[in-house]
């Protein structure tokens, strides 16, 4: 009993720490007096104000854009990638993909980002929108592998060979009993893939060229410039989008879950 209370303490303060200077930027989105000192009316002009900066908006596009088909692309490619480490026949191949997936995932953004900047520049391609996509399908592929793998692992071998007992091609046992299976792990992926793509800075930073640029860039160069509450404003604004997301993503793998455990053989 103890142990929980301490348990449900901890949780608390975790969260406070996380989500108190959030809830002190959104604040300050509405405050009248132009500062984030003291509070003297409420006010929606910051918003007013993102929504009227035609460059902002332009940049939010671009922003999402690259998010869309980079995460697109990275689910297709990270799902093909955890299939082929599933079935890979020799362990020792297996388990060298793995690790080198692995490394992506914990190398440091700016080591990713600067070899992608000399990469490109040895390439002779122009820094713009397709370094920063290239770049963010490529960070994102080790994270769909890993959302994807475990669902793989965990489906049992039965399934397929039901299905080929049945006469069902290879085709169908990929569309019709492995998608279906592992669709949680997919969306799981995709989204982290999306959210990452929204916020990465680190990598973007490095590989944005003149003319182009996204909106974690763009907010750092505002936030130089000095203290402006239409960065908490926007800030909210994409808060409550990620916020969203979440429940979306909830809801769709809530629905995916209860599939997957309609098509798996009942145990004797």
């Amino acid at each position: 009993m103890k142990k929980n209370k301490w348990g449900k303490i901890y949780l608390a303060v975790v969260f406070f720490v996380l989500y108190a200077p959030i809830f002190y930027l959104m604040f300050y989105s509405f405050n009248e007096a132009g500062n984030m000192s003291h509070f003297s009316g409420f006010t929606l002009d910051y918003y007013k104000e993102v929504f009227q900066d035609t460059r902002l908006l332009i940049i939010v596009l671009n922003t999402f854009v690259i998010a869309l088909l980079s995460s697109v692309v990275a689910t297709i490619f990270g799902v093909l990638g955890a299939l082929a480490i599933r079935y890979m026949p020799r362990p020792f191949t297996k388990n060298s993909l793995l690790s080198l997936n692995n490394v992506l995932i914990v190398s440091p953004d700016v080591v990713i980002g600067a070899s992608f900047l000399i990469f490109f520049t040895i390439l002779g391609v122009k820094l713009g929108f397709i370094s920063v996509l290239v770049s963010h399908i490529a960070f994102s592929i080790p994270i769909v592998v890993l959302m994807v793998l475990p669902k793989l692992q965990e489906m049992s071998p039965t399934l397929i060979d039901a299905a080929r007992d049945l006469g069902a091609s290879q085709w169908d046992v990929l569309s019709k009993v492995i998608l279906p299976y592992i669709a949680p792990g997919v969306f799981a992926g995709f989204f982290m893939a999306l959210t990452y793509s929204l916020d990465d800075f680190a990598v973007t930073f490095f590989v944005t060229g003149n003319g182009f640029t996204t909106l974690s860039v763009e907010i750092y160069s505002r936030a130089r410039q000095g203290i402006s509450l239409s960065i908490n404003a926007l800030s909210t604004l994409l808060f409550l989008f990620t916020i969203i997301l979440v429940i979306g993503y909830y809801f769709i793998n809530q629905r995916n879950a209860k599939t997957a455990q309609a098509l798996e053989v009942p145990k004797k």
